[in-house]
């Protein structure tokens, strides 16, 4: 029988590595996106006709039923940093997630994956936050039997966590940060996709799991290991949250009166988000539960930040 699973949100930094570990699995897979166009690479990733890609906007009940049709498995990775405009936290993190999960279960669809995030909580300050922790739910109503991965800052080559902090440091002397003591426990992208293919294909226990490498760190200390891996001395500087704030309301002003043209660095949502540890609970499930030994970062990040070092030139990557 021919196996086939939908992922919403495939062309993104985890969803591409999902594509390629259920590939490997021999699943044909549906990838659907918003603009097939600008994926069309991924048609590459497996033999002729097993990767599919799909437009499909996840506020459009109509486009996610269609890309649905004849899947066993759903992926749902979708996410957003969008706090307005019609793809917002709301749209996307809760209705959206809400959409895949109510669609799958009355396709019958056997197994459903979503990506989450750490730190997602009904209760919390951050609209970011809060709209993750409605998404899980709404998700567990029409689908309780969902697996759900929450990971922490995840990092790997197309990172856009440890490549931006890195290309700061080559034309600026100082490296700001907000936040310098919250702690975050960074994993590895494909343990990530490795998690969700083992859960697509029945090999995880129902439930809720967190994902974080073997290292949690403060936001001090991991640019501090960025900075040895690139070979730069650069002072980080510690933003107040006082003046974060007021930082990010003139940011997203600049946004706001400039029709997106000027894009907000930080937001008053993130800031608030950076306020709390980003870290593996107490008693969680996590990776070495699905049978994965997390990855370290001091292992992986040599091998796509040497290009910031200031002999990258003449360097070559490592291997």
């Amino acid at each position: 029988m021919t196996k086939q699973a939908t992922i919403f949100g495939g062309s993104g930094f985890v969803g591409r590595y999902i594509v390629r570990r259920l590939v490997n699995a021999d699943w044909n897979v549906v990838v659907a996106v918003r603009e097939p166009d600008r994926a069309k690479d991924m048609k590459t990733f497996g033999a002729d006709g097993q990767v599919t890609l799909t437009a499909c906007n996840i506020c459009d009940e109509e486009e996610v039923a269609a890309a649905l049709e004849g899947s066993q498995a759903t992926v749902s990775c979708v996410g957003t940093f969008d706090r307005a405009g019609p793809n917002n936290f709301n749209a996307i993190q809760h209705q959206g997630a809400e959409r895949i999960a109510r669609l799958s279960s009355e396709k019958g669809v056997q197994n459903l994956v979503h990506i989450s995030s750490i730190g997602a909580d009904k209760s919390s300050d951050s609209i970011y936050s809060q709209t993750k922790a409605k998404g899980e739910e709404s998700i567990l109503n029409h689908f309780p039997e969902a697996v759900i991965l929450r990971p922490s800052v995840i990092f790997g080559p197309e990172d856009a966590f440890f490549n931006r902090f890195a290309a700061m440091t080559k034309l600026n002397p100082l490296l700001p940060v907000v936040g310098a003591d919250t702690r975050f426990q960074p994993v590895f992208v494909d343990d990530v996709a490795e998690a969700t293919v083992k859960a697509v294909e029945g090999e995880v226990d129902l439930g809720t799991y967190e994902l974080g490498g073997p290292e949690a760190l403060s936001f001090k200390q991991l640019m501090q290991l960025m900075l040895g891996v690139i070979d730069r001395n650069r002072a980080i500087v510690n933003i107040p949250f006082p003046i974060a704030r007021i930082m990010a309301f003139g940011m997203e002003t600049a946004q706001s009166l400039s029709g997106g043209l000027i894009p907000a660095q930080i937001t008053a949502d993130q800031v608030r988000s950076l306020g709390r540890d980003n870290v593996v609970s107490a008693g969680a499930k996590t990776l070495k539960d699905i049978g994965i030994a997390p990855t370290a970062m001091r292992d992986v990040l040599p091998e796509y930040l040497w290009k910031y070092r200031p002999s990258a030139r003449y360097d070559k990557a490592p291997g």
